[in-house]
């Protein structure tokens, strides 16, 4: 399928609406409350840096990776040494650097409309992964009001399908993308690498 012109976005006079200069308030809470802990991190469509300098500054070891050159460019400028940053397509391969202890995304799992790239996501995130290693992914929900801008809308059905084969999942709750200036309904996905395969489901 054709990707967004991701690049084109940054280079536009205006920041995209998803570029908004502070670190996500769901991802601060959960390493406020240590549910995160420091570590080897992947931040998977880091654009310019902002969440991947938050998680630095507390100790963990960031590679944050971005289909958009520019957006890697403002991250390495924002970042001034503290975390690595590379251009990369997640979905084509897994970057190096790994195994990871921690693999983040802000709204970049949900940019993909068909379920077979959003399964391969789920499989790369794993893939990333060592063991006992988590996955916290933040993505646009199906719940509340109708709109006709904001982020991407997924079920928590489209979530466990996808990722219930790679990962387990931890935890799905509801909450609001709080740092975009509206209260778009969202996701928390918090997921883990396996120790064994999902088991098939079963029948009476």
């Amino acid at each position: 399928m054709p990707r967004p012109p991701w690049n084109e976005r940054y280079a536009a006079e205006a920041p995209p609406p998803w570029d908004t200069g502070t670190p996500d308030p769901l991802l601060v809470g959960m390493v406020e409350s240590r549910a995160i802990l420091p570590g080897r991190t992947l931040e998977v469509g880091c654009g310019t840096g902002t969440n991947a300098v938050f998680l630095a500054e507390r100790g963990f070891d960031v590679l944050g990776v971005d289909i958009a050159p520019l957006a890697i460019e403002r991250a390495r400028e924002r970042a001034k040494g503290r975390c690595r940053f590379e251009t990369a397509d997640f979905l084509a391969t897994v970057p190096a650097g790994g195994p990871f202890a921690f693999v983040f995304d802000r709204g970049c799992f949900h940019a993909f409309d068909e379920a077979d790239e959003r399964e391969r996501f789920a499989r790369n995130v794993a893939a990333a992964l060592g063991e006992g290693g988590v996955w916290l992914s933040l993505v646009g929900s199906t719940e509340g009001p109708p709109r006709e801008a904001g982020p991407p809308r997924r079920s928590a059905r489209d979530i466990a399908n996808a990722v219930e084969p790679w990962l387990e999942i931890v935890e799905l709750r509801a909450a609001e993308f709080g740092a975009s200036g509206e209260d778009f309904r969202s996701w928390v996905c918090l997921a883990r690498r396996r120790a064994m395969p999902a088991q098939a489901s079963t029948r009476r």
